[in-house]
């Protein structure tokens, strides 16, 4: 029994020990992230190199608004991080490359597939427009362009694509998969409510082929899309809508060649060609590297910086009196509280009760990126709307 409690006390006195060290290990970790934070606080802020070139690739998923890691505060960024993006940062950082001395132009790196949909792409496309009136170059360069990519590509001053490169253009379509015939072979009935012909998400599990109230649908939005594409692309390109409907009608761009020869890009160049236009766009020596600086590492400098010195306008954030309230509403709609990826009608009905009861918020805006969901959830926001249009402006 002596021997007993000799090992268990021995064995205890191992785990506290062992504990007590983890638990110091750890506090030095986050004593030396806060202090490396602070130390090279100035560093992060002017991690931008003067003569830079701004690298946007929009191949990580774009979200509608970007998510703080609070790791990032110890040095930490890179553990607990999720892929993408937020729409939101990357405008605000288009919007600061415009009066940023450091940047002197944008290179759309356009290699890899645009991970957004067409909602967001014309978000970020709209904020390049505008960055224009900086006067700063924006220069497009791929191996090889979807319609997506190359509908951003178009906002750029040159427009470059890979010599034995691919280009697609031909307009839009879309495809839907129909399980009736397979469920049946299952021995499946699938009981349906539905209320209007149009309501055509359950008609996968109904019908073998597209209903005609469906496809009319369909074919009006990807029509009001493709026009709308085909005006933007028409205004910078130079070439008329109608001479851009017939390229796509007619597979006019089978080749890099053929893309230059109607004017849907400027120049067939190598990549390392291309990177020597831009040193001479940039006045540097053949010798000499070009300064790039990833959208976001942008984004994280920004930020870095705009936490210390406060907001756009040089106000410290929260202190002023006149504020528009911007309320995110993204994912599905459901009862309760919700997340970062669905809409729960608690936390954005009180999110709309805590703006309108707040005197220093002189209007609501509700960006609202959602398939829809639960009517009850719906009829709960709803209500806190009605409300705060009766106090104030709600967009």
């Amino acid at each position: 029994m002596k021997n007993f409690f000799s090992s268990f006390l021995g064995a205890l006195a191992g785990v506290l020990i062992t504990g007590i060290i983890c638990t110091l290990i750890f506090a030095g970790v986050v004593v030396a992230g806060f202090k490396s934070t602070f130390s090279m606080s100035d560093e992060r802020m002017s991690k931008v190199k003067p003569n830079s070139v701004l690298v946007i690739k929009l191949n990580e998923a774009v979200k509608e608004r970007g998510v703080k890691n609070p790791f990032d505060e110890l040095g930490l960024g890179s553990f607990g991080k999720e892929g993408g993006m937020g729409l939101d940062d990357i405008m605000k950082s288009i919007k600061r490359a415009e009066t940023d001395t450091a940047i002197k132009g944008i290179f759309l790196d356009l290699n890899d597939e645009i991970n957004a949909s067409a909602a967001t792409l014309e978000e970020v496309r709209n904020s390049l427009l505008a960055f224009k009136s900086s006067k700063k170059f924006i220069y497009a360069y791929s191996e090889m362009y979807s319609q997506k990519m190359y509908y951003l590509a178009t906002v750029a001053d040159k427009i470059y694509l890979h010599p034995e490169g691919e280009m697609m253009f031909k307009g839009l379509s879309a495809q839907i998969m129909y399980y009736k015939n397979a469920l049946a072979k299952l021995d499946l009935d699938m009981q349906v409510f539905r209320h209007g012909k149009f309501k055509s998400a359950v008609e996968p599990f109904l019908l073998d082929k597209m209903s005609p109230a469906n496809r009319l649908q369909m074919e009006t939005l990807l029509n009001s899309i493709w026009a709308h594409m085909l005006t933007n692309i028409s205004k910078q390109r130079g070439i008329s809508v109608e001479e851009l409907q017939k390229i796509a009608d007619g597979l006019t761009v089978a080749s890099p060649a053929d893309a230059q020869q109607v004017k849907l890009v400027d120049e067939l160049k190598y990549r390392d060609e291309f990177v020597e236009i831009l040193k001479q766009k940039l006045n540097l020596k053949e010798k000499d590297k070009v300064n790039y600086i990833a959208l976001n590492k942008y984004i994280e400098a920004g930020s870095k910086k705009w936490a210390f010195d406060g907001d756009e306008d040089g106000e410290t954030k929260g202190s002023s009196k006149n504020k528009v309230a911007v309320i995110y509403c993204v994912g599905g709609i459901e009862s309760g509280k919700g997340d970062e990826e669905t809409i729960g009608s608690e936390t954005i009905a009180k999110a709309i009760k805590d703006a309108r009861t707040d005197s220093s918020i002189k209007a609501i805006v509700l960006r609202v990126n959602s398939p829809g969901g639960s009517a009850l959830a719906s009829d709960v926001i709803w209500r806190e709307v009605v409300l705060a249009k009766k106090a104030k402006p709600v967009v």
